[in-house]
């Protein structure tokens, strides 16, 4: 199958092309930047283009059977007007663009397209499975309108799958990336009361969900892409610094001090969604990494070597 992928090289696109090609598939992504080989997975092919503007780049979508949708700019920043701004066009912008390519397709493609687990909103102990209603803060108004932009691709007779995604853990880079100094320094320390849950996914069990997706001829409409077993802040906290041989008992960080410093992007830390992926159980794919301490064990493994 041929694929085109925006958002790429990036830390979820770029394990995805590996895994495209891996798996056998021609895939071509499409890249903003000017150094196009450095970019480049071994084996794909690269075309340049801005995915918020039309351009040359929607007619390179004709010659593939399906769009892998993975564009948008990190929403792990202080939520400033001007960041709302980017992390809204980055998004719907693309997302629009994409639509409007396929139109002339005649149909019979695929199209996958992100979205997030920000889309239920902050519903607490909540168990949140595909077809719960959205919420109504600022990442959930992005996620749904997000969405409303790909289905339309629907009317061209399009088959449309959204995976909504949550954290994606990798040895390297991501939120994890992050928080790895810190916790083998021994200052790891839960968020806020602690109590929130963290709703993730491996990020090879992720390529695997998409991948699944892609093959699955039957499959469309949201897809929560999310380990089968979400997780309190507290209790992840816990997991990494057992898997990184490190103490994890600082007293938590105020939620006062994490809106101070990240306004209301600290919300999103502090609230958290349960999540479970139940149509991709439903329809059969197995996990290779279900319970968060495999994981973690797994990717500081990987994060060693």
């Amino acid at each position: 199958m041929r694929v085109f992928v925006t958002g790429g090289t990036g830390f979820v696109g770029g394990a995805l092309s590996r895994g495209l090609l891996e798996a056998g598939h021609e895939v071509t992504v499409l890249t903003r930047g000017g150094k196009l080989a450095h970019e480049a997975p071994p084996g794909a092919a690269m075309i340049r283009g801005d995915p918020t503007l039309q351009g040359p780049w929607q007619e390179e979508i004709l010659r593939h059977d399906a769009v892998i949708n993975l564009a948008g700019a990190s929403i792990f920043r202080r939520w400033t007007r001007k960041a709302k701004d980017l992390i809204v066009e980055s998004r719907i912008g693309t997302t629009k663009n994409v639509v409007s390519a396929l139109a002339g397709s005649g149909g019979k493609k695929i199209l996958i397209s992100a979205s997030a687990v920000g889309y239920y909103g902050f519903r607490g102990d909540e168990d949140l499975k595909e077809g719960d209603r959205p919420g109504d803060d600022f990442l959930a108004s992005v996620c749904r309108r997000w969405e409303a932009e790909a289905v339309k691709a629907r009317s061209f007779g399009i088959r449309v799958a959204i995976c909504r995604l949550g954290i994606v853990l990798a040895a390297r880079g991501g939120a994890l990336g992050k928080m790895i100094p810190i916790f083998k320094k021994g200052l790891g320390s839960p968020l806020g009361s602690g109590r929130q849950w963290f709703s993730w996914v491996h990020r090879e069990d992720l390529v695997r969900m998409v991948l699944f997706l892609l093959e699955g001829e039957d499959l469309e409409g949201p897809f929560n892409c999310t380990a089968p077993e979400p997780v309190k802040n507290r209790d992840f906290t816990r997991a990494l610094a057992e898997a990184l041989g490190r103490s994890a008992f600082l007293p938590p960080v105020p939620g006062l001090v994490l809106r101070l410093i990240k306004g209301e992007f600290g919300s999103v830390l502090l609230e958290g969604q349960r999540v479970r992926p139940s149509r991709f159980l439903d329809a059969g794919f197995e996990f290779r990494f279900p319970a968060i301490r495999d994981a973690l064990y797994d990717l500081m493994e990987r994060e060693r070597s």
